[in-house]
């Protein structure tokens, strides 16, 4: 049964795709109606579209989450109605959210129409894949990970990483910090590998507990420590469903960024403002959130 957290955090989903425009009458017409909220219908399609974003729900529990699903679709189609008495979408906060809304949606129905055209991997690339990262599998460790965000000028970090280095215990560290008037912020996690950025996770895995990476960031620097890790390999029989999956994201992913970048040369884009005052920065196409996300390649 869906928790009401996740139905909530599904017909925000929902009401996003929305935004992109209502369908005409003579389509809602034609739709099976599941209720009606003084006379504006319901639709079936409304509630699977809200269905479909769970994929861990069960064939059973179907008809209990619909239902679920339709009462609070029911309560949505009020709020909806209240807010056109109230002439809301007149308030120009809502009407960026409202477009926001609808640049997001469309900008990801983009990336799975040129997504589509991505290659199922092979058995024999899924092999190789497998092969190639063992720290992901036949070597794969969940680690305790301390993470440090420390704010630092260019003419620090010497000294920052110097200190890093000579430091055994990061509660040292830290009272270092403390008392040479860094401003930081401290994590713990525990993180299996796959559950880490690819680059990181192959970086992780080439420390021993007790050692970290260190990486200049704006306006200061990122620290990871390998506190700690322990050992749960992964066989290739257990990882094969979830690493083609994953091969088959990052496909997806490198088809749309490639399309992004020869959109983009094509395009004509012009800074105004303070925006025109300044190079802009180098952006990865890979870090829009167009992008399909990769799977976790373990289980």
């Amino acid at each position: 049964m869906l928790t009401p957290r996740a139905v909530a955090a599904l017909l925000a989903a929902a009401a996003l795709l929305a935004a992109c425009g209502d369908p005409t009458k003579k389509e809602r017409a034609a739709q099976p109606v599941a209720a009606r909220v003084n006379g504006e219908a319901i639709t079936v399609p409304q509630i699977d579209l809200v269905l479909q974003q769970q994929p861990g729900l069960r064939p059973q529990q179907t008809d209990a989450a619909a239902r679920v699903v339709l009462e609070r679709l029911i309560h949505q189609q009020l709020a909806v109605q209240r807010a056109a008495e109230l002439k809301l979408e007149r308030d120009p906060r809502v009407q960026l959210q409202l477009d926001a809304a609808r640049r997001e949606v469309l900008a990801r129905a983009y990336a799975e129409h040129v997504g589509a055209a991505a290659a199922k991997p092979t058995d024999d690339e899924i092999r190789r894949y497998h092969d190639e990262h063992p720290w992901l599998f036949a070597q794969r460790r969940i680690y305790q990970l301390q993470e440090f965000a420390v704010e630092a000028r260019p003419d620090q970090l010497d000294a920052l990483r110097a200190q890093l280095e000579a430091t055994r215990q990061t509660g040292e560290f830290v009272e270092w910090l403390r008392a040479n008037g860094y401003r930081f912020v401290a994590t713990q996690a525990v993180r299996p590998a796959e559950q880490l950025p690819p680059a990181v996770a192959k970086a992780i895995a080439a420390l021993d507990d007790g050692q970290a990476l260190f990486n200049v960031a704006p306006g200061g620097v990122q620290i990871v420590v390998r506190a700690g890790s322990r050992e749960q390999p992964v066989d290739f029989d257990t990882a094969r469903p979830a690493i083609e999956q994953r091969m088959l994201a990052e496909r997806r992913r490198a088809l749309v960024r490639d399309d992004l970048v020869a959109q983009r040369q094509k395009a004509r884009v012009e800074y105004v403002g303070a925006f025109a005052a300044s190079p802009p920065p180098a952006v990865d196409p890979a870090a829009s959130d167009v992008l399909p996300e990769a799977s976790s390649p373990a289980r």
